[in-house]
């Protein structure tokens, strides 16, 4: 098996970890540093001095053990988006540890519980939307796909350095609305719409970003991944976008996915994707099309393009313009309903649920605000379940925005209508749409939940779950 695309991190020679376990261990240094983009020098805030941060790659049932050196003006923190780890490593600052101080350095150190695609990303402010994000792939103890290579890809929404601050942008909307201001109206009679068996409009977005990277990589200069014939090629794709959903195409090509948000699920062969911010899949490619293609991932609402070249050995050709659209886009897309769990997937009990939560997303565009249940996070109190308790969140989606709502600590089944919908730990919740996850509250503690476009997150949009 061959590996491509972002560089792993520095791995410190193996030890043994809590219980005699064996530990990987790595050393993450978050600090200021330039890079060019676009052809303009930037500067921002990453992990290693590179964007993405490194691949940190270990096996189900290791211990990781990371040392994060702050060397930033602030606070940071890491959270380990999607693995159920104890409550203690989980990374949100004031939930579950105060953030490292500037010069100072944390150990995160926990036992990997399950395989899959993950990321890591500081959980402090505005972070987010500058490079401190980095790929996590957990590979199983024994491989049930067979591939002959993979590939990692992070999509990325660009504005730090470019179009000012991410602070910057955020008092920018909080003082004069969002794109969808004004348009409260559009819900009336739509409240069947965006279900799970639809094809989901594109709304226009929060922002509209200066770049779109994959990998770190604008359009004008992107990635190759290089392949041969006959090969069979695994694609990660990570939206570790702070604003932007992405409707994701490979010219000439077909995709089989296998798995959503690091999860195994029946395959399903798709010609385009839709991935929300924070959501994961994984893919397997035919390498039977040689030539040069576009690799396409295009901002909802936008005609903008984060893309990579899928290039066959032996094969000069020029590669398509840095904007071409590839048919693909506008054929078969991958809809949750088409999504069935593996029965190797985890999964909360069946039956009827113990306890039934409702939780109403809502938020008043022209004020910038946004709300669980009616209330912002800084004035609202913990959502509190039982121990070991079959929860049911049942979605009211009241807003004109869609929201990537993603649960720390958990994975939950998305009911889609097939009895065994995909387990997932982020999902898309349409505007105007009822939508339910169900979850088994086995992990003790003081557990995030939020909508995963940070704008709406930091505006208002998160509760604290307690599970006790």
């Amino acid at each position: 098996m061959v590996l491509g695309a972002c560089g792993a991190a520095e791995r410190r020679a193996p030890s043994q970890g809590q219980n005699g376990v064996r530990a990987a261990g790595y050393d993450l240094e978050v600090v200021p540093f330039d890079f060019e983009l676009g052809g303009r020098k930037v500067s921002s805030w990453g992990y290693n001095g590179g964007i993405p941060g490194p691949e940190i790659r270990l096996k189900e049932g290791e211990t990781l053990r990371a040392t994060v050196r702050n060397r930033l003006p602030e606070g940071t923190t890491i959270h380990w988006h999607g693995l159920p780890i104890p409550n203690e490593m989980d990374g949100v600052p004031d939930v579950t540890q105060p953030p490292i101080g500037s010069g100072e350095d944390f150990t995160y150190e926990y036992k990997v519980p399950v395989s899959g695609t993950y990321f890591y990303h500081s959980h402090v402010g505005m972070q987010f939307d500058r490079a401190v994000y980095g790929p996590l792939v957990i590979e199983p103890q024994q491989e049930s796909l067979s591939y002959d290579r993979e590939f990692t890809l992070m999509l990325d929404d660009w504005l730090d350095g470019i179009d000012g601050t991410p602070e910057q942008k955020l008092e920018s909307l909080e003082s004069g609305g969002s794109a969808m201001a004004g348009m409260e109206g559009m819900g009336e009679g739509m409240e069947g719409m965006g279900g799970t068996g639809e094809v989901p409009r594109q709304w226009p977005p929060d922002v509209v970003y200066p770049f779109y990277l994959v990998n770190g990589k604008p359009p004008e200069s992107p990635e190759e991944l290089r392949v041969n014939r006959g090969e069979e090629v695994r694609l990660r794709l990570i939206n570790s976008s702070s604003a932007s959903i992405y409707r994701v195409a490979l010219q000439g090509h077909r995709m089989t996915v296998t798995h959503t948000d690091g999860q195994p699920v029946e395959p399903v062969e798709v010609n385009a994707l839709r991935i929300g911010q924070g959501e994961r899949y994984d893919v397997l490619v035919n390498a039977g099309n040689p030539g040069v293609w576009q690799l396409a991932a295009q901002a909802e609402g936008t005609k903008k393009i984060g893309r990579a070249l899928f290039r066959y050995g032996g094969s000069s050709a020029s590669p398509p313009p840095a904007d071409f659209e590839p048919p693909e886009l506008g054929k078969k897309l991958l809809l949750y309903d088409m999504l069935t769990a593996a029965p190797e997937a985890e999964a909360p009990p069946g039956g009827e649920p113990d306890e039934v939560v409702p939780i109403t997303l809502n938020g008043d565009e022209e004020k910038y605000i946004w709300t669980i249940n009616d209330e912002v996070f800084s004035e609202a109190d913990p959502i509190e379940v039982g121990r070991n308790r079959h929860i049911r969140f049942e979605f009211e989606n009241k807003s004109m925005m869609p929201h990537p709502m993603h649960l720390h600590g958990h994975f939950f089944r998305v009911q889609n209508g097939t009895g065994r919908g995909p387990m997932k730990d982020t999902v898309l919740v349409e505007p105007m749409q009822k939508l339910t996850i169900d979850w088994l509250s086995d992990n003790l503690g003081d557990w995030a939940f939020h909508c995963h476009m940070i704008y709406h997150q930091e505006s208002g949009m998160m509760r604290v779950v307690k599970v006790a």
